[in-house]
C-alpha cells in the first residue's frame, strides 16, 4: 500500500518532488525515483507490508534494465503466480511488486486476468518508450491522471496533480450533480476539471503524446460463467468456500494484521471467519462508538466479541472533535466525502497505527452483493438505505448553477432489475464513492485496508445466484445469514439493518450548531455564493436547527465544499 506519481514528458525534478511530498502518508518507509533521460520520472512513496527490506523498494527495475514499475497495492495470489514463473523470471524479492512487474513481461496486458488483489499501478518500458498503466476490478487502489500540453501525469491522490502545477478549477457539471442528485461523479470524473480517473477494470497506455484507455474487466460475461442451477446448499457450500479463500489470501503480511467490526450482519461473518485463522487470540479487532445509545453499535460488537474473546479496541469519537478532524479529512480527501461516520472510522485507522497494526480488514461489499439494501425491491432510483424525503435540497441552489446539472444515468446490462441496482450500487455509487473514502482515511494514517468481501470471485458467484438464495420471506442477505448462523445466534444475525451509525443529525444541529452557522455564513460570502440561492439556503438552515433534520446530508454538503473553499484558492495559477 503506497503512493505512486509520474511525468511522462518535459519535467522538472522538483515537480516530482512536490507530488512524493505531497502524498508521503501513504508510505513513510521509503521515498525514490526514476528517470528516463529529460522524458520521464516515477516516484513511490512505500509502506512496507510484504519483504520489508529495501530490495523491494520501488520504482522497482527488472533485471534487464527495460521495466520500471510503481505500484499501490496488493496481489494476494502473488504466491501462486510466481510458482508458475519460476522457471521464466529469476526473481530476486519476496515481494509481489516483482510478480507484477515479471507477470507483466512475460503475460503483457493479459496478465491482469491472473491477478487477485487491489491494485493502481504503471509500468514504463524503456525501450519501447511507452507507458502502461492499470486499476483493479473494483477500483479499490486509486489513479488519477491529466494530460496537459501533451505531457502525462499520473498520481495516487488528487492534490499531487494540482501541486505540480495542474491548475485547481471546479467541474461544475460534477459538483452541481453532487448537490442536485448525491452522485459523486462517473467513474472517469473527479471534481476537479483538467483530472481524471481511471476507472476501475480499465488499462490505458500513452505513446507519442497519444493516450488510449480499454476496458480490460467486463463483469457482465464473468457472471455469465458462474455455475448454474446449483442448490442452495452447493451455492451456500461453494461461497463459504471461496470466502475462506479470500480472507486467507488477505492475511498474508509481514506486518501486524487486524480488522474492523461493527454489530451488522457483515462483521458477525467476518469475524467468525477470521478467527479460524491461526493463532487468532492476538488479532485485535477495532470499533468505534459515540456514546449515544440510539446509535452506537457497542452491545453489539460485544456481545459477538464474547464468542471469540478476540481483543476488541474501542474508539470514542465526540462532537466537539468533528471540526478539526473534518478540517484534516477533507484535505486528505480532496473531494467531498460520507459526513461523521467516515471520520468515526478514520479514528480506527489513526489507533490501528498508534497500536503498530498496519493492516486492517473490514466488512465492505456484502450488501451490493447480497441485495442487502431495502431499496433493491423498491420501485425507485434510491441509492440510500431507510430514508423517506429525498436528501437533496436543489431549492438551495440558484437557477443558473442547477440548470447545468446532469441527472446520472447508468448502464443497465440485465434483465432483472434488482441485478441493475446491484451492477449500480458496485461500479457507479455506492462502492466507488466508498472505496474512495476509505482509501484515503486508512493512507492519512499510513495503514493498509483490506476488503476481502470485494474479492471478484465472490462478487461475481453471488451476483448471479437466484434472487430467493438472496432474498427470502422479505428476509435480506438470506444465504448469508444462514452461514452466519453456523457461528452466532439468531439475536445477532437476524437484527434489522442499522443504516444510521453516529448521531451525525443531532450534533450538526445541536452540538456543532455555531460551527454550522460559520460555515454556511463563510459559503454565501464565498466567490462560488452565486451557486446557491442564499435566501433559501438560510431557510433551509433554520428550519434544520428548528427541527426538520430527517436527513443531515445537504447540511453536510455545504460544509465539505465551504472547508474545501476555506483550505484553499481553487482558482489556482498555473505554473507550468
Amino acid at each position: 500500500m503506497c503512493g505512486i506519481a509520474g511525468i511522462v514528458g518535459n519535467y522538472k525534478e522538483s515537480q516530482l518532488d512536490k507530488m512524493l511530498s505531497v502524498q508521503s502518508h501513504r508510505g513513510p518507509d521509503a521515498t525514490q525515483k526514476y528517470f528516463d533521460s529529460d522524458f520521464v520520472a516515477l516516484g513511490h512513496n512505500r509502506l512496507a507490508i510484504i519483504d520489508l527490506t529495501s530490495d523491494s523498494n520501488q520504482p522497482f527495475i527488472d533485471n534487464s534494465g527495460r521495466f520500471a514499475i510503481v505500484f499501490n497495492g496488493e496481489i494476494y495470489n502473488y504466491l501462486e503466480i510466481k510458482t508458475t514463473l519460476k522457471d521464466q523470471y529469476n526473481f530476486r524479492t519476496e515481494s509481489d511488486t516483482e510478480v507484477l512487474l515479471a507477470a507483466y513481461i512475460i503475460y503483457g496486458k493479459s496478465c491482469l486476468e491472473k491477478l487477485n488483489g487491489m491494485f493502481s499501478f504503471a509500468i514504463w518500458d524503456k525501450q519501447e518508450k511507452k507507458l502502461f498503466a492499470a486499476r483493479d476490478r473494483f477500483g479499490v487502489k486509486p489513479f488519477y491522471y491529466s494530460l496537459h500540453n501533451g505531457i502525462f501525469y499520473f498520481s495516487s491522490e488528487i492534490k499531487a496533480l494540482h501541486i505540480a502545477g495542474i491548475e485547481k478549477v471546479p467541474n461544475e457539471k460534477v459538483w452541481v450533480s453532487y448537490f442536485a442528485f448525491g452522485s459523486y461523479g462517473m467513474p472517469n470524473e473527479t471534481f476537479w476539471s483538467n483530472v481524471e480517473q481511471l476507472p476501475g477494470g480499465f488499462l490505458l497506455e500513452f505513446e507519442n503524446q497519444k493516450l488510449s484507455i480499454e476496458k480490460w474487466y467486463y463483469f457482465e460475461k464473468e457472471v455469465a460463467k458462474q455455475p448454474q442451477n446449483l442448490t442452495f446448499d452447493e451455492a451456500k457450500r461453494h461461497y463459504i468456500s471461496l470466502l475462506k479463500d479470500s480472507i486467507n489470501l488477505r492475511f498474508r503480511a509481514d506486518v501486524p494484521v487486524g480488522f474492523n467490526v461493527s454489530g451488522g450482519l457483515d462483521s458477525s461473518v467476518l469475524l467468525a471467519l477470521v478467527n479460524e485463522q491461526e493463532d487468532n487470540s492476538k488479532i485485535n479487532a477495532y470499533t468505534f462508538y459515540t456514546n449515544n445509545v440510539d446509535y452506537d453499535e457497542l452491545p453489539w460488537v460485544e456481545n459477538m466479541i464474547s464468542h471469540t474473546q478476540n481483543p476488541l479496541v474501542k474508539v470514542l469519537l465526540q462532537a466537539d472533535e468533528v471540526p478539526d478532524l473534518n478540517e484534516k479529512m477533507q484535505w486528505q480527501q480532496d473531494e467531498p466525502y460520507g459526513g461523521i461516520p467516515t471520520l468515526a472510522y478514520a479514528k480506527i485507522f489513526e489507533q490501528a497505527r498508534k497500536d503498530k497494526i498496519l493492516v486492517l480488514l473490514d466488512g465492505q461489499g456484502m450488501d451490493e452483493q447480497w441485495a442487502g439494501y431495502d431499496y433493491y425491491t423498491q420501485n425507485n432510483e434510491a441509492t440510500i438505505q431507510g430514508v423517506q424525503d429525498s436528501p437533496y435540497k436543489t431549492q438551495m441552489l440558484s437557477e443558473s448553477f442547477l440548470a447545468k446539472a446532469e441527472k446520472p444515468s447508468y448502464p443497465k446490462p440485465f434483465e432483472d432489475e434488482v441485478l441493475n441496482k446491484q451492477y449500480r450500487d458496485l461500479f457507479y455509487t455506492k462502492i466507488p464513492r466508498a472505496l474512495r473514502f476509505n482509501d484515503r482515511i486508512s493512507m492519512a494514517f499510513s495503514t493498509e485496508l483490506r476488503e476481502p468481501f470485494l474479492d471478484y470471485r465472490l462478487v461475481e458467484f453471488a451476483f448471479s445466484l437466484p434472487l430467493d438464495y438472496k432474498i427470502k420471506n422479505g428476509i435480506s442477505k438470506f444465504m448469508l445469514r444462514e452461514i452466519a448462523s453456523e457461528y452466532f445466534e439468531d439475536e445477532l444475525i437476524f437484527a434489522p439493518k442499522r443504516p444510521l451509525q453516529t448521531p451525525q443529525r443531532e450534533w450538526l444541529a445541536v452540538d456543532l450548531k455555531q460551527w454550522i452557522t460559520q460555515c454556511f455564513a463563510g459559503l454565501e460570502k464565498s466567490e462560488y455564493s452565486d451557486w446557491f440561492d442564499n435566501k433559501v439556503l438560510k431557510t433551509e438552515l433554520e428550519s434544520y436547527f428548528q427541527g426538520n433534520s430527517q436527513s443531515s446530508f445537504h447540511i453536510w454538503q455545504c460544509i465539505s465544499f465551504y472547508e474545501m473553499l476555506k483550505r484553499s484558492n481553487f482558482k489556482t495559477h498555473n505554473i507550468l
